[in-house]
């Protein structure tokens, strides 16, 4: 069992004396003369030492029978960076829970796809956090509903079965218990909705979704949305009046999110078919843009290289855009074996006219008009249809069917060092394109990409060494942050990828 932040009491009561924000989420501080739980940064006058009570989660405060504190909202905060820069059993069940498998699958679901028995996952999760799985999951479903109350005019009752929860009766019984008001309280305190925020549409479902997505500073949006941006697939993904727009896949239907950066957090609009999807979509949006990360704990570590510092100092907080579809970003890796962006781009683009599913686009002047075709979907293709040299035919319908059937699953919960040796085993597969799939989908903080020409390229004029050996040597020193060096020697470049577009 790791030991959290939570234990440190000492540095805790700091961090609380300091109302520093680059600790929310890394732990909760519940106060026994009050009853409420906070987030390190609350505005409110700190309580003395001996009155305050350090929870590894949410969960565990709620477990324990404090409430939400009213003025700092500590159920919506960042989430802790820890789940997604370790690989072990607990961090891979958080990302797993985050991504709403308890909600689907249960409890014995979560522990199949981790390997493990449901009781070894639930005593794992109680040591270090303070709670079980169903409990975690419960935390969630309490921070959705309250965001429907708060941001929707969908009936109470539709709201408890979108949040995930069985019943009414469990939805009213856990937001009294969670936020000490009734869910028509709740809505009655929250902010008044202003003109053209979004209600609901017709059948029931939401419609526009306007939220505010947390992270920590600093926050350099330039390679996160450019690259995005740069390598978007036409009918899927666009960049639109300073928004980065894209289609969604999701487990009860689809969605469409546009994310635009803002001084002090992200602007995300999501338009669900149905609103069960919400909180795996907020998940995997936050995912894709790396909003759970401690940018200071990363730029810190880089800047000990003399070589990487002053990239550092220049443009601070650099995050790793990731994916919100896993088997997607695979694919799409192949495509992009040694072709340009634009080649890898038109590659897809060709798929998703053949065989991605057609949506709608909410907004009348945008150009999403589908889903990125699921493996599924693709596991007849004929092969001649791609126009690309035979080995990589054969590398790509080769990936297309270990993950159609299932012999591959790339998501939130895989192992990261097995599945990059079973990425490593299908033909055609090599390093760079087990790497970037490792950096970009699977999330691994320190996946590194030694034989990348640009990474190589800047090595060269940085004074590095550039063969891909002596540059793993070197990097050693930059881990766990490989991947976020990669993004500082990438924004060397004059690349599209490095630029927030206009």
């Amino acid at each position: 069992m790791q030991k959290g932040m939570h234990t440190d009491t000492e540095r805790c009561v700091r961090a609380v004396r300091s109302k520093d924000a680059r600790f929310d989420g890394w732990f909760f501080t519940a106060v026994l003369t009050t009853g409420i739980y906070c987030r390190p940064s609350c505005p409110a006058v700190p309580p003395k030492p001996e009155n305050m009570v350090f929870q590894p989660s949410a969960a565990a405060c709620q477990q324990a029978g404090f409430r939400a504190c009213k003025r700092c909202r500590p159920d919506t905060s960042p989430g802790s960076p820890e789940w997604n820069q370790r690989a072990d059993a607990v961090a891979r069940a958080m990302r797993l829970i985050a991504d709403g498998t308890v909600d689907r699958e249960g409890v014995p679901g979560l522990a199949a796809r981790l390997g493990y028995s449901t009781r070894q996952v639930e005593r794992q999760l109680l040591a270090e956090l303070g709670a079980g799985p169903l409990a975690l999951a419960r935390a969630q479903r309490a921070q959705t509903a309250r965001l429907l109350i708060e941001t929707t005019a969908l009936p109470m009752t539709e709201i408890a079965f979108a949040a995930g929860f069985s019943s009414v009766r469990s939805f009213n019984d856990t937001v009294r218990e969670v936020f000490a008001l009734a869910p028509s309280d709740l809505r009655a305190r929250a902010p008044r909705r202003t003109p053209g925020t979004p209600t609901s549409a017709p059948g029931g479902t939401p419609g526009a979704l306007s939220l505010r997505l947390p992270f920590r500073a600093p926050l350099n949006p330039d390679n996160l949305f450019g690259h995005l941006a740069a390598t978007a697939v036409p009918g899927v993904e666009e960049w639109r009046d300073g928004a980065y727009r894209r289609t969604l896949r999701l487990p009860y239907g689809h969605g469409v999110v546009a994310l635009a950066p803002r001084p002090d957090h992200i602007a995300c609009r999501l338009t669900l078919t149905d609103p069960r999807d919400l909180t795996v979509a907020i998940s995997r949006c936050r995912r894709l843009l790396d909003l759970d990360a401690d940018p200071v704990a990363v730029d810190d570590r880089l800047r000990t290289d003399p070589v990487l510092a002053p990239l550092v100092d220049k443009a601070p907080g650099r995050r790793v855009p990731r994916t919100v579809d896993e088997a997607e970003f695979a694919l799409r890796a192949v495509l992009g074996q040694q072709v340009s962006t634009a080649a890898a781009r038109t590659h897809a683009a060709r798929l998703v006219v053949a065989h991605g599913e057609p949506v709608d686009d909410p907004d009348p002047e945008g150009g999403l008009t589908h889903l990125f075709p699921s493996p599924e979907a693709l596991a007849d293709l004929d092969p001649e249809t791609l126009a690309m040299p035979r080995t990589r035919r054969t590398t790509f319908t080769t990936l297309v069917r270990r993950l159609a059937d299932g012999d591959l699953r790339l998501g939130v919960g895989s192992d990261w060092p097995e599945t990059r040796e079973k990425l490593l085993a299908l033909p055609g597969f090599g390093p760079w394109t087990a790497d970037v799939i490792a950096l970009r989908a699977l999330g691994d903080p320190d996946a590194f990409l030694p034989t990348d020409l640009g990474i190589r390229r800047a090595a060269r004029e940085l004074g590095l060494p550039s063969t891909p050996a002596a540059l793993t040597a070197r990097a050693a020193a930059w881990r766990p942050w490989r991947a976020y060096a990669v993004q500082y020697l990438w924004a060397t470049d004059d690349h599209p990828i490095n630029f927030l577009p206009a």
